[in-house]
């Protein structure tokens, strides 16, 4: 028998930009079964394969982002959360959502989220897995795991931090409080807050600005950000050393230094 379920993911490609938009308008794009793990973990893989990809932008359907986890699994012991006993709950962590959090970070393409809607929960640790964030106005945010007598088991204590510090992710964690789109961007949650209608243009422009750049080099050069935010500047700077070796040798290197001292737009290959 196929499988007539619609994807929770769905990817469309523009050029060397790929688009993976979560589908589940119904439920504001919750996250809710391993099946949906397994569908977001295998929409980066595919994206990641393809050496013409050089950048994701991440959205949600409809009119949020993601509401995190689904709720009504938490209650019926079903789904990516609560099972029957606490072992089974935290094999069902480690093997479903904490899967995709470390495919999100592990992810070798600069990552954008195009953030139209609430990001709550686990959907606001999503968006902080991304390398850039770009929300609609109007767009809510909180991590509000507290509020419903949880912690954050995606892993958020760790990525919230990192992404707006410790005392503003202290607040957001510990109050569980709902902020808006002009408080995300103060807090440098986000870059940019644009009118909802022009979301996804902004979300494409900057898209775009990526990808004229040679592919290796962004792959290496979004390595070298993730692995600067866990290891000593010592480290940093012998993979630095290693990673530029590489690049030095590619043709997309020889062709940007050939452009600019022609005076020149340069044409990478990607090679």
């Amino acid at each position: 028998m196929s499988d007539s379920r619609a994807p929770f993911v769905l990817s469309a490609q523009d050029g060397r930009i790929i688009t993976l938009t979560l589908n589940s308008p119904g439920t504001r794009n919750a996250i809710g079964t391993a099946q949906d793990c397994e569908d977001i973990v295998g929409a980066i893989d595919r994206a990641e394969a393809d050496a013409q990809v050089s950048c994701i932008v991440l959205t949600g359907a409809g009119t949020a982002f993601s509401a995190g986890g689904n709720l009504k699994g938490m209650k019926e012991r079903s789904g990516i959360g609560r099972l029957d006993t606490p072992i089974a709950t935290r094999n069902n962590y480690r093997a479903g959502v904490q899967r995709v959090i470390r495919r999100l970070w592990e992810c070798e393409l600069p990552m954008i989220a195009a953030i139209n809607g609430p990001a709550i929960g686990l959907g606001l640790d999503l968006a902080c897995l991304c390398d850039m964030r770009i929300a609609a106005q109007g767009t809510k945010f909180a991590s509000s795991f507290i509020k419903m007598g949880l912690i954050p088991g995606d892993g958020g204590a760790w990525v919230l931090p990192r992404t707006v510090g410790l005392a503003h992710a202290a607040e957001l964690i510990l109050t569980g409080d709902t902020i808006d789109a002009d408080a995300a961007l103060r807090m440098g949650l986000v870059s940019q807050v644009v009118p909802a209608d022009q979301l996804m243009e902004a979300a494409q422009a900057l898209a775009k600005r990526v990808v004229v750049n040679p592919a290796r080099s962004l792959r290496l050069a979004k390595r070298l950000l993730r692995e600067g935010q866990q290891q000593r500047l010592s480290d940093v700077l012998e993979l630095s050393a290693a990673y530029q070796a590489l690049v030095h040798e590619t043709q997309d290197h020889a062709e940007a230094v050939d452009a600019f001292l022609a005076k020149r737009p340069p044409n990478f290959t990607g090679r």
